[in-house]
């Protein structure tokens, strides 16, 4: 097992240790415009990072195959597009894109064309006319946003169910995944009966549950669960793409037997281990996340991308956990 640790940039812990980035950072900054689409609640979350990301949320059409309707679909556009392999972020159970909002502008600052994008049923896309959201619905919906605007191989990562998806993903459509980083992943459990036991990741500060005032949030969810949910265990050894499984040291939710035994048949997989850290690397740990993520794309791809110089060094043991006491609403 191989522990995370190298020179870093400061903990992403909020405004209280903003004051430690470089200028050069600016997407610290607050941000006071956000989409109409958005709950009025988003005016009080004072997490400048949440802030700055949820004035970047955009709602792009997509025509979903199997329900034959639109969905305006909500995600993070990256801000330039590159010649390189995309990385594409998805999120955890009953969540959104906001769980990236310390790690995405890393990815970016690292030099990555980096999308996030609202799992079907979840985050900010406009279901006034509720498609399935089943297991098969989600997966046209990432397939069908993938070959609107994506439109070439990438690095799709997953963390927790996020990494169910993923994987039932790129089973079913390996042209489209070039690589897959599962993080502290749930794939073993089978139906939706475990999924009341996830935690509600973002709650913390309030913005986890901003999706849950959009007014169609409780059918999709329904739905979600009473199509039976995901049960990709016999799907792991399908999976034909290199892959990083990260894991948090200090997962309470998911026993770190199971990294091991997904490391075990996934037929070609690396594993990196987290130290001082839960079930949520990606929020609690966003620069060793995203060192680790960087490591491994620049370890396979052979395109030439900008290398990311930390300004500050700082080890990830010592690496501060954001909290409720530095993200409030």
């Amino acid at each position: 097992m191989l522990i995370a640790s190298a020179a870093l940039p400061p903990p992403l812990v909020g405004p209280k240790s903003a004051a430690k980035f470089s200028p050069r950072q600016s997407f610290i900054t607050s941000a006071t415009d956000f989409p109409s689409f958005l709950p009025k609640q988003m005016e009080s979350i004072r997490d400048p990072f949440a802030r700055k990301l949820a004035s970047r949320i955009q709602r792009l059409p997509v025509d979903l195959s199997l329900s034959g309707t639109r969905v305006m679909s909500s995600c993070i556009q990256p801000k330039t597009q590159l010649n390189t392999v995309p990385l594409v972020l998805l999120h955890g159970f009953d969540s959104s894109c906001f769980e990236w909002r310390y790690g995405l502008p890393l990815l970016e600052e690292a030099g990555f064309e980096t999308w996030a994008v609202d799992v079907l049923g979840w985050g900010f896309s406009d279901l006034e006319k509720l498609p399935s959201c089943s297991v098969a619905s989600k997966r046209d919906h990432l397939y069908q946003f993938w070959s609107s605007y994506i439109k070439r191989p990438m690095t799709l990562v997953g963390p927790s169910l996020g990494a169910a998806v993923a994987i039932d993903f790129a089973v079913n459509h390996p042209e489209a995944v070039d690589k897959l980083i599962l993080i502290d992943a749930s794939v073993y459990a089978e139906g939706t009966g475990h999924l009341a036991t996830l935690p509600k990741v973002m709650a913390y500060a309030g913005i986890g549950r901003l999706h849950c005032l959009l007014p169609w949030w409780t059918d999709a969810t329904v739905d979600f669960m009473t199509s039976g949910g995901y049960n990709v265990s016999a799907q792991i050894g399908q999976v034909k793409q290199k892959t990083l499984i990260i894991w948090g040291e200090n997962d309470q939710i998911i026993d770190y037997k199971l990294a091991v035994r997904l490391h075990s048949e996934l037929p070609n997989a690396i594993i990196r281990q987290i130290p001082e850290c839960g079930h949520i690397p990606h929020v609690e740990k966003p620069a060793a996340v995203s060192k680790l993520i960087s490591e491994f794309v620049r370890a396979e791809s052979k395109e030439v991308i900008r290398v990311w110089k930390a300004p500050i060094p700082i080890s990830v043991g010592s690496e501060e956990v954001p909290s409720s006491s530095s993200s409030t609403v």
